[in-house]
């Protein structure tokens, strides 16, 4: 055997143990994951409903993965920079998206300019929970009921605005069926999530909004918020004496919004399962329970698959949505200018 036939040997010897090597680490790597801390991005402000749910569930999830989960909140284009930040993270799981109805349905629907795809551009985690949406409004507005509401936006049309969280959002939809249906106008105002618009609204800034029913309850409960009317077909549990507001004159009304989980899309299966593991037994403790009780969150819960299943069924769903409200919801092109500028900052 020559020297130069050993050497061959030698290196093939080298290159299968390698690839053996690389074979078994990804496997390893998943198994131990979390390493280090994993952030949660709310694409919306600090305050808001999907905030609040996020950072109750990460503490949980902290305290199960062994590693902290930081809320990391990026505003800006109703949830889509946010949303757009974690598509393009690397794929390992420690990069994971607080998702809503308007990251994964509305704003692939509305927006001109598509910063990602809802479907093939993440992985799905779990559904965490349904979230009613509800009609509130300053102590001091003369309307306490939505007929008195609907009574006195028609006789000023051009007299009142609502605040949502931001545009192209469930509450900017929730808003604008409401307008559709009732034939009544409102100026939309646009924040960048509910916090910021409930301090203008308890501030009386601005004296309606359509907003998440978890960052408003502690407002009602306190009277600094008044409450016309659930967006749900049933009244919420927390608040039984608040009606719907199909049930006040506008039947068929309906509208809410749910937070889930993604990583982005080729993450490995098998950290997607901690994740969802995770999850899912946060949802289960009875402290998490008893919160999301509170605001009537309704928990839900869910396989990845069952996640991916929803999301096509929500796209639908809003679609159908979006012809009723018979408006438009946004400006295209200054939205979709406004998130490459911010997507630029990042």
């Amino acid at each position: 055997m020559t020297f130069s036939t050993m050497t061959r040997r030698a290196v093939l010897a080298l290159g299968t143990s390698f690839l053996a090597l690389l074979a078994t680490a990804a496997p390893t790597t998943a198994q131990q994951f979390p390493e280090r801390p994993v952030t949660l991005v709310v694409p919306f402000a600090a305050g808001g409903s999907t905030d609040v749910v996020a950072r109750i569930i990460a503490q949980k999830m902290s305290e199960d993965l062994g590693q902290q989960v930081i809320v990391e909140n990026v505003a800006g284009a109703g949830g889509s920079l946010g949303a757009d930040r974690v598509a393009r993270s690397d794929p390992d799981g420690y990069t994971i998206l607080m998702a809503t109805v308007a990251t994964h349905a509305l704003n692939p629907l509305i927006l001109k300019t598509k910063p990602y795809d809802a479907e093939k551009d993440f992985a799905p985690v779990s559904l965490l929970v349904i979230v009613p949406n509800v009609l509130v409004v300053h102590p001091d507005f003369p309307a306490k009921t939505v007929e008195e509401l609907i009574a006195l936006l028609k006789e000023d049309p051009d007299g009142y605005s609502y605040a949502s969280s931001g545009n192209g959002t469930p509450l900017h939809l929730s808003g604008e069926l409401f307008k559709s249906m009732a034939g009544v106008e409102m100026q939309h105002v646009p924040y960048k999530g509910s916090g910021p618009a409930l301090n203008d609204v308890i501030g009386n800034q601005i004296p309606i909004m359509f907003d998440n029913l978890p960052s408003s309850s502690g407002h009602i409960k306190s009277g600094t918020l008044r409450a016309l009317a659930v967006t749900t077909k049933e009244r919420a549990a927390s608040f039984p004496d608040v009606p719907t507001v199909a049930e006040s004159g506008l039947p068929g009304y309906e509208t809410y919004t749910w937070n889930a989980l993604f990583a982005p899309a080729g993450t490995p299966q098998e950290v997607v399962a901690r994740l969802n593991a995770s999850a899912n037994k946060a949802l289960e403790d009875p402290g998490v329970i008893e919160r999301m009780k509170e605001f009537s969150a309704e928990i839900v819960g869910s396989t990845p698959e069952e996640l991916g299943a929803h999301v096509t069924a929500e796209l639908a769903k809003c679609v159908e949505l979006l012809d009723r409200s018979e408006a438009s919801l946004v400006e295209r092109t200054e939205w979709a200018q406004s998130l490459d500028a911010q997507r630029q900052r990042l």
